[in-house]
């Protein structure tokens, strides 16, 4: 779970959010140092609190929506890990693997307590668990990743695209928060741990043998897994950043590959919304 992708949408959804919030800073001081100076368990009630307050009321319809989008989204990862988990040393084949991927899932299952329990404070009626189709398929359940809990490399192949797609559709939401001091540094926080998530992913790829999985995106390379998840890699090949060239940059020895892999790209909502599609269930 991600504030900082939580925010921006609040921001589409609701263009006077920032404003609404910034009237009411001397009583909340922010959304971040509100959070912060409350108990983790409470969190989620506070967060309700601060919608009530920011609207004098419940929050509109198309704010709920949003967070209810951001519990789709998290239900999703939670489901993911949660069958891994199940299978057991079946797929898993080592207590290391397991309990980094019992870590990950957990931190995935308290976002969606997280994202639940603040809906609810906020007034609203958190969506029920959809129905998946963790195969990719569309509700087939005969998509391209139909083996993936049966198929340790291709387990991790998923995991590694679900937890890379993420970390670029956070990014793709920061520019939103700039001027927003303490939020956007609890954002970027939260969003750090997610990125960690994607490393130690690619790692237990790499240390499996199953393909060049470094810690990083290289241009646009998959890391082994190949075209089946190429969408989600799309653009990672830019080496321009605010306008500058990185290749070469000053007269130094980058190449295009090292130039990439010192940023990530962003991803839009619409361009998430349709790599995760055929996850979820018609």
């Amino acid at each position: 779970m991600n504030l900082e992708n939580i925010q921006a949408n609040l921001q589409q959804a609701d263009p006077e959010f920032a404003e609404r919030t910034d009237t009411r800073r001397k009583a909340l001081k922010d959304f971040a140092g509100f959070a912060g100076k409350v108990a983790i368990t409470a969190l989620p009630f506070a967060i309700g609190s601060f919608f009530k307050k920011a609207y004098a009321g419940p929050p509109p319809s198309s704010v709920i929506d949003v967070l209810n989008f951001a519990l789709t989204l998290e239900y999703l990862e939670a489901e993911f890990y949660k069958a891994g988990i199940a299978k057991g040393s079946a797929l898993i084949p080592s207590a290391a693997a397991m309990q980094a991927i019992k870590t990950i899932g957990t931190h995935e299952a308290q976002h969606v307590t997280f994202l639940r329990t603040a809906i609810t404070s906020s007034g609203g009626t958190p969506i029920d668990l959809p129905k998946f189709d963790l195969s990719g398929g569309s509700g087939s359940g005969n998509g391209p990743f139909k083996d993936a809990f049966t198929n340790y490399q291709l387990f991790l192949a998923v995991a590694q695209t679900l937890e890379d797609t993420g970390v670029r559709a956070y990014k793709g939401q920061a520019g939103n928060l700039l001027g927003t001091g303490a939020v956007l540094t609890a954002a970027l926080n939260i969003h750090s741990v997610e990125a960690r998530h994607a490393s130690h992913i690619r790692q237990m790829r790499q240390k499996a043998g199953f393909g060049d999985a470094k810690p990083w995106i290289t241009t646009r390379q998959t890391g082994g897994i190949g075209s089946i998840v190429q969408a989600n890699y799309n653009g990672e090949e830019n080496t321009v950043q605010a306008g500058i060239e990185i290749k070469g940059i000053n007269g130094q020895d980058i190449t295009v590959s090292e130039a990439s892999e010192g940023f990530d790209e962003p991803l839009t909502k619409e361009q998430v919304v349709a790599l995760v599609t055929p996850f979820f269930a018609k």
